[in-house]
């Protein structure tokens, strides 16, 4: 969809605003963070003001009120995540409002900076292959949510590759929340054949993961090997999480630095930029015996 043309701005600073859906769980409290950070970092830079707008998750009816859908007063809308509703950002597209929207990537012509999870869960699950684990569990974010769907497509995308068959027994529910993900590790170390390795997708449910196994008695990474996913958590010990770091400081200044260009009407569009994830090897994984 095209942005239509911009109307002069007027004699003030460039006004963008950070729509935010409100997270309980720590994981994504770190996201939002981040995303903060690096949308103020951009914005101080180009002497801009942030307006940050935190709606709620379940009623996307409220997200674009008052004056956010009116180009005499914002400049442009950076969306932090969407939960795959589009039709919220056509609205703002249709009002004549710039857009981007963080970590929903996405083959139509809309603009947007994501973290490549896919990728990267693939990239996890074939270090696990590479030590030689055939028996992969994987914990799942939140399906509703892109990157909870992108990491499973990755974990998937990797057993293909390795020619290992599905096993749904392997999957569990975590939903990116430490509960959840505790019951699922449960299910998963308790079973008499459990896997040799667990991809969680999120550090918050690959801690949960060690503890459980901890109390079970099972020895990481001797015979449990852990990789999760944030590189935003420790658990007070020594222990060193293999996991990855995305760079959504970058991507969220990505945002930012786009509208502003967007609102000029100097960008290229559409927007599209796929950030790679840095794997971190850390100490919770090793070859299979």
């Amino acid at each position: 969809m095209k942005t239509p043309t911009r109307p002069a701005r007027k004699n003030r600073k460039p006004l963008f605003v950070l729509i935010i859906p409100r997270f309980e769980d720590l994981a994504n409290a770190f996201y939002a963070g981040e995303v903060m950070k690096g949308a103020s970092v951009a914005a101080s830079r180009l002497d801009a003001d942030i307006l940050i707008h935190l709606t709620e998750r379940g009623d996307h009816a409220t997200w674009l009120g008052g004056d956010l859908l009116n180009p005499d007063a914002v400049d442009g809308i950076l969306f932090a995540d969407i939960d795959r509703d589009w039709d919220v950002v056509k609205s703002a597209i249709r009002a004549g409002v710039p857009t981007i929207v963080l970590n929903n990537p996405s083959d139509e012509p809309f603009n947007c900076i994501a973290i490549d999870n896919r990728r990267a869960a693939c990239a996890g699950v074939t270090h696990l292959v590479a030590q030689g684990h055939r028996k992969i569990g994987h914990i799942a974010g939140d399906l509703d949510t892109q990157a909870g769907q992108d990491r499973l497509a990755g974990y998937y995308d990797a057993l293909e590759s390795a020619g290992i068959g599905r096993d749904k027994k392997l999957v569990k529910k975590g939903g990116f929340l430490r509960t959840p993900a505790r019951q699922a590790a449960q299910a998963l170390l308790k079973d008499n054949d459990r896997p040799t390795a667990i991809f969680a997708a999120s550090d918050v449910m690959a801690f949960e993961v060690l503890d459980v196994a901890k109390t079970l008695g099972i020895k990481v990474p001797d015979e449990l090997s852990v990789v999760g996913f944030d590189n935003n958590l420790t658990d007070g010990t020594q222990t060193r999480l293999a996991t990855f770091e995305q760079p959504i400081v970058d991507m969220a200044r990505a945002g930012i630095e786009g509208l502003y260009q967007m609102s000029l009407g100097l960008a290229k569009l559409p927007i599209k930029s796929l950030l790679e994830a840095k794997f971190i090897k850390g100490r919770t994984t090793a070859t299979l015996k």
